[in-house]
């Protein structure tokens, strides 16, 4: 079993393992842990009291973070036509039809996103075996099949994520980099905590934040008290 570095184990002692903090005091822990020699990504995982086995208990949707993940997002944008030159002046890195299709299925992927017109959706299914598994497949309830794709782009390029529950009924995100600071990070989390609270299953019974927990990509989780979501979101 591999063992965590001297540096790790120093940053650990920081932390109550027993104690649920509220969201200022969990970013600013993970912030202080940050121990690595690049800018790592802020992550923040959420147990929800749903059974993601039954379609009417699945979370799935889109959040524009104010401030983005700091990353560079490659955007690819399945089109013809006019709407090429459309994408590409909104912000599209690749913009295209059957000449991409035809080199992402000889394995190029050099991109992050995808988005398609409706009528482009025929043959961009061919790839689905692909990009799927990736969760990269233009989807229409995430806004990525549209005929809007200067929007669609736009909003990927200013900081919009999807997110969908995994089948333990948690959801994965990421929020930033350490380098944003407490302020950022925690307008970030608002956004998405709220888009959360707003997805809630109506089928959803008991408990619905089971629990929720901050890290920076390499350290500990840092558990938060859910009982401090509505005050983070009404600030």
């Amino acid at each position: 079993m591999a063992k965590n570095g001297k540096k790790y184990r120093e940053v650990v002692k920081k932390i109550d393992r027993l104690q649920r903090y509220d969201f200022s005091d969990a970013i600013q822990l993970s912030l202080d842990c940050a121990h690595k020699n690049f800018d790592e990504t802020i992550d923040i995982a959420v147990r929800l009291g749903v059974d993601p086995r039954h379609a009417d208990q699945m979370v799935r949707g889109t959040v524009g973070l104010p401030h983005g993940v700091g990353k560079e997002v490659r955007v690819m944008v399945f089109v013809k036509g006019e709407k090429e030159k459309e994408a590409l002046e909104a912000g599209a890195d690749y913009s295209g039809s059957d000449e991409y299709i035809e080199k992402i299925q000889k394995g190029w992927l050099e991109f992050d996103k995808a988005i398609a017109t409706p009528d482009m959706m025929s043959t961009v299914s061919k790839l689905g075996r692909i990009l799927g598994p990736r969760g990269i497949m233009p989807n229409a309830k995430l806004g990525t099949v549209t005929f809007d794709v200067a929007k669609a782009v736009q909003e990927i390029k200013a900081g919009k994520i999807d997110f969908k529950v995994e089948k333990a009924g948690i959801v994965h995100a990421p929020m930033g980099k350490v380098s944003f600071g407490l302020d950022k990070i925690l307008e970030n989390i608002s956004a998405f905590m709220d888009t959360i609270l707003r997805l809630k299953p109506s089928a959803s019974k008991g408990t619905y934040l089971k629990s929720i927990a901050i890290s920076t990509a390499m350290g500990p989780g840092i558990k938060v008290d859910p009982a401090y979501v509505k005050d983070l979101i009404n600030e």
